[in-house]
């Protein structure tokens, strides 16, 4: 059976984006942090690891992108999984005045915490969030995690829908040891890579893209470590690593950087 790694508790999202994003019968493995779900894919206990990258509300996750540039593992897939946000507790809406949760999905409600004068306090995971409530036996207090994870910590759902804006995706990419081989037709690559601090350094990076008419979707800046001031950017464009096209527009690239490293090409995911 498959094997997938997730950071977070059993309902958190990334559980439920692996369990969409897998079509088989797949069994789920939770650990504690990003680094972890990474580790264990490597050293072959999972087959896979899903990992958030970035959310339509919040934006990119940091932390992911950091441990991307590291990895020795491939992007072999990607998913945008709906996430809907759900105001879970024991007593009744209007006793409420303090709020468990993952800094994303406390950011994903501000508005809804802010308009009801709510404390809120950052915890590992969503659904860590319902055990610690539990834990602590406040009655005064809540949590925003999913309706899955009320369900199996068996704690009464008070709210749901409660994030800023119903179009809330989280973008999980999907990364194991050995990259994909099969091409489509709508595939994606996602590349890494810093340069010289100079002007016109990143302008000749992004020329190349329009010269071999290839569409970029997406550009991230990361600070380099020890280095401040100075940054590696993520990119994503239409295209796999293996077209001819793409590999010689690769090859121009690397000619106008310092490292540059290829994380991997998948099929680009559509948003449902």
């Amino acid at each position: 059976m498959i094997r997938v790694a997730f950071q977070g508790e059993r309902g958190a999202y990334s559980e439920a984006a692996a369990a969409v994003y897998f079509s088989e019968t797949i069994e789920t493995v939770p650990f504690p942090t990003f680094y972890d779900i990474l580790e264990s894919t490597k050293d072959g206990k999972t087959n896979y690891a899903i990992l958030p990258v970035e959310n339509s509300l919040e934006g990119s996750v940091g932390e992911s992108y950091d441990l991307l540039l590291t990895t020795e593992l491939s992007a072999v897939g990607e998913i945008y999984h709906r996430i809907i946000h759900c105001l879970i507790g024991f007593d009744t809406f209007e006793n409420i005045n303090t709020v468990y949760s993952h800094p994303q999905a406390l950011g994903q409600c501000r508005n809804f915490l802010q308009k009801h004068k709510m404390k809120t306090i950052p915890t590992y995971d969503t659904a860590g969030s319902v055990k610690i409530l539990l834990e602590s036996k406040n009655k005064n207090s809540a949590c925003i995690a999913s309706k899955r994870a009320s369900e199996i910590y068996k704690v009464p759902l008070i709210e749901e829908g409660i994030e800023d804006d119903p179009n809330n995706y989280t973008r999980f990419l999907v990364l194991a040891k050995e990259k994909r081989i099969e091409k489509t037709e709508k595939d994606k690559t996602c590349i890494i890579f810093s340069i010289k601090h100079v002007a016109g350094a990143l302008y000749n990076i992004l020329a190349k893209f329009n010269e071999s008419q290839v569409n970029m979707t997406k550009i991230e800046s990361r600070p380099k470590k020890g280095t401040p001031w100075e940054y590696n950017f993520f990119v994503d464009f239409e295209g796999n690593n293996d077209d001819p096209k793409i590999k010689e527009m690769i090859d121009k690239i690397k000619e106008n950087t310092l490292f540059l490293k290829i994380l991997g090409s998948y099929p680009r995911a559509e948003i449902i």
